[in-house]
């Protein structure tokens, strides 16, 4: 009821402020927006910054971490506002895990277990490479915390794992790094 309140208002606003063409154009975008499937990622947008879930998609070294987020049902949390730190494994960084382990992880069943590996890559808040300093400790969404190490001036996540590219997105950063961070 709410809902169908909010939306009349809209409409309304739409058609008092707006010559007829334009208000019938409101009306049509309003009701495609409501009724398209799927959450925020969805949503398309070609004007504005790629947030998250987009820019993973438009890079085809993630591939692999974007079918891993989709699995898990990660992808709606990971369009929204934010703002996010995500480590993100290149497709050769999946690679590494042993033989077997990521296809049973992207089975239905291991999507809680797939979750919590995907959510120990993500810090709510955005940090820069230049923020990130030696001894940080960051925690991340799953409660654990990844450790930060400066070797050679470089950030280097839990004494191993080298960030190999960041890119801001609407919603955050992403840092591409070359393997995957596990739980302890």
């Amino acid at each position: 009821m709410k809902k169908s309140i909010m939306i009349l208002a809209v409409v309304a606003l739409a058609l008092s402020s707006c010559n007829k063409t334009e208000g019938t154009a409101t009306v049509t975008e309003t009701a495609t927006a409501e009724t398209t499937p799927g959450g925020q990622e969805t949503v398309k947008d070609d004007d504005s910054a790629p947030d998250i879930v987009k820019l993973a998609v438009s890079n085809p070294d993630l591939s692999t971490l974007v079918k891993a987020v989709q699995a898990a049902g990660l992808a709606t949390s990971l369009s929204n506002a934010g703002p996010f730190t995500v480590f993100a494994p290149t497709n050769e960084a999946f690679s590494k895990l042993p033989a077997g382990v990521l296809d049973d992880l992207m089975k239905p069943e291991n999507a809680d277990k797939l979750n919590d590996i995907l959510s120990h890559h993500t810090y709510v808040g955005v940090i820069k490479t230049d923020q990130l300093t030696d001894g940080q400790n960051l925690g991340m969404v799953d409660g654990k915390p990844i450790s930060i190490k400066m070797v050679d001036g470089k950030p280097v996540v839990n004494g191993t794992i080298n960030i190999l590219a960041s890119v801001p997105a609407s919603n955050g950063i992403v840092h591409v790094v070359d393997s995957v961070i596990l739980p302890d």
